[in-house]
């Protein structure tokens, strides 16, 4: 156990992983995959595996390396692909009509065992456009034969990591950067976060409040404040969004009453649009809400961009409007 950001996190899960299988391989682009503990410990997947399990280099051509990774799944060897931020959309004719697509092509004949990592931005100020946008899980999350899973700390992002490389199909790992600027306590063995299970971070009987990622870490600070004015909250991180735990979301749902959803993602078909009417179905009588991003560009100036997304504040705002509804 040692304190450990996200990054670190992440590239921890892998090496084990390719140490274990010598033919798992990744690809990388523009920077060398490469992380720093806070303890000054490295981990080089360049420098300890070489070419060509970590073929590295400048190019931009995402749809290659998407090729090249579900290609070699396609003959049954596992490999990530790692996209960066502005281009993670690139290469999605790949998953929507092959990564998908192939188990149930060939009907059941070939798996597809790889892992997109998937690099999301966030809403970071100052950044604007391509370079501050988030949600695109939601774009993932509606394309058959894949999994999708969005880690809100370091704990979760090695443990689901470890679980995606020993999955048999495609998994999308939707990697916020905020997550590494989370240092947290992290144990230096493998270990496992179990794809389609929610984690119920606090208990509560008032309302329950959701959201994945950056907004689990936003709903996280809400709720404390909350609690100290005497609201009973559950939180819930469903950490995966497809397949979605559905039933720990319903249960809570049915406890409280009253459900808020939080997504960084535009407002109009978020990822809790799907939490909200998997909620619906299974609770009836609930009263909702949903917090997102404004159906807009994220805005260079910071004040424009803070003003829009659902952060901690006005996610308190909206559980007090609900709570009185």
């Amino acid at each position: 156990m040692a304190p450990k950001p996200g990054g670190y996190a992440i590239l921890e899960a892998i090496q084990f992983e390719m140490r274990a299988d010598p033919l798992l391989w990744i690809t990388w682009q523009s920077s060398k995959p490469v992380a720093v503990s806070p303890t000054g410990q490295v981990i080089d997947l360049f420098a300890e595996f070489g070419h060509p399990r970590v073929p590295f280099g400048t190019a931009i051509d995402e749809v290659w390396y998407m090729g090249a990774v579900a290609g070699a799944a396609m003959s049954g060897v596992r490999g990530i692909c790692y996209l960066p931020s502005m281009a993670n959309i690139r290469p999605i004719e790949l998953v929507f009509n092959q990564v998908g697509k192939l188990r149930h092509m060939t009907g059941g004949q070939a798996s597809m065992p790889m892992v997109v990592w998937a690099d999301f931005a966030g809403r970071r100020a100052g950044s604007a456009g391509q370079h501050a946008d988030a949600g695109q899980e939601a774009l993932y999350g509606n394309i058959a034969g894949l999994k999708v899973v969005i880690p809100a700390n370091p704990h979760d992002a090695k443990g689901l990591m470890h679980a995606a490389l020993r999955d048999p199909d495609p998994i999308i790992f939707c990697h916020y950067r905020q997550i590494n600027d989370i240092v947290i306590d992290v144990p230096d063995n493998d270990y496992v976060v179990e794809i389609g299970k929610a984690a119920i971070r606090q208990e509560g009987n008032d309302i329950t409040l959701v959201g994945f990622g950056p907004s689990a870490n936003e709903i996280n600070k809400a709720a404390a404040e909350l609690q100290a004015a005497g609201v009973s909250v559950e939180v819930i991180d469903p950490i995966t969004l497809k397949p979605l735990d559905s039933q720990t979301i319903i249960a809570s749902a049915q406890k409280t009453g009253r459900l808020l959803a939080v997504d960084w993602g535009h407002q109009t078909l978020s990822a809790v649009t799907e939490v909200i009417a998997q909620a619906a179905m299974g609770a009836p009588g609930t009263k909702f809400a949903r917090l997102a991003f404004p159906d807009a560009p994220p805005p260079g100036s910071r004040v424009m961009i803070e003003w829009m997304t659902p952060d901690a504040p006005k996610i308190v705002s909206a559980a007090r409007k609900l709570l009185e509804a």
